[in-house]
């Protein structure tokens, strides 16, 4: 059994999508980050940047309990463990890699950035260049998937933990500033992923728990974004 602690946003469905493709057994447990679980001592031994996903395979190496946070190692890890999406020859198993490694260097980070200026910043501040900056960087990003995905069906060819990646990160492309229309191949990419039935379950994890409006409740904020942005109001 595993145990996965995690909330639904692109980071943790990336490990629900995993789980459910592959088949091996876990037990959610949620970390609010709206309420802050994510700083509790407890996890913070799990996961010392606070950050969600992590898990505990009971199973482990040697069969001992192993733990793990950040999402790319954790997929990496899941890919070894189960033989599945991920290649074992060389040159294929670092097509995987290099695409994983694009999704956590420049996808997340950027498209995050795109999710917090355009949606969740404070009001009253001139955010004309942060805004433009990363909507830009985030339509550039999506022109490099396009063209990789106008020459294979995957991003490393194969339906691989690359793709389980990137695919939660596109959800909201609207709130990057971009629709599908200008990226034709990500949409049949986008279309063809969305379309399996462990996406599906995947998706549906903590789903109810995600309640709308949450930038708007004062402690939330202070959780997700810190206290500096409040003491500028």
């Amino acid at each position: 059994m595993i145990d996965l602690y995690t909330w639904p946003t692109p980071n943790g469905h990336k490990i629900h999508i995993m789980l459910e493709e592959t088949g091996l057994p876990y037990n959610v447990i949620p970390i609010d980050i709206n309420k802050g679980d994510q700083f509790e001592p407890e996890f913070l031994k799990l996961s010392p940047n606070n950050k969600m996903p992590a898990m505990v395979d009971h199973d482990g190496p040697g069969g001992k309990p192993y733990g793990l946070f950040e999402s790319g190692a954790i997929l990496m890890y899941l890919a070894e463990k189960t033989g599945k999406f991920m290649a074992a020859e060389t040159a294929a198993r670092y097509r995987v890699i290099q695409w994983l490694m694009f999704q956590m260097g420049g996808i997340g980070p950027l498209f995050g950035q795109a999710h917090h200026f355009r949606q969740y910043a404070p009001e009253g501040l001139d955010l004309t260049y942060a805004v433009d900056r990363y909507t830009n960087e985030a339509g550039r990003l999506y022109g490099v998937l396009d063209r990789r995905l106008g020459e294979a069906e995957y991003l490393a060819g194969e339906y691989s933990i690359a793709d389980i990646a990137t695919f939660p990160w596109t959800r909201s492309h609207d709130r990057q500033g971009h629709g599908f229309d200008e990226f034709p191949n990500v949409q049949r990419w986008f279309d063809a992923i969305d379309a399996r039935p462990a996406v599906k379950r995947a998706l549906k994890v903590l789903a109810d728990r995600r309640k709308p409006g949450f930038e708007k409740d004062a402690e939330a904020r202070r959780n997700l974004f810190g206290e500096a942005q409040y003491q500028r109001r």
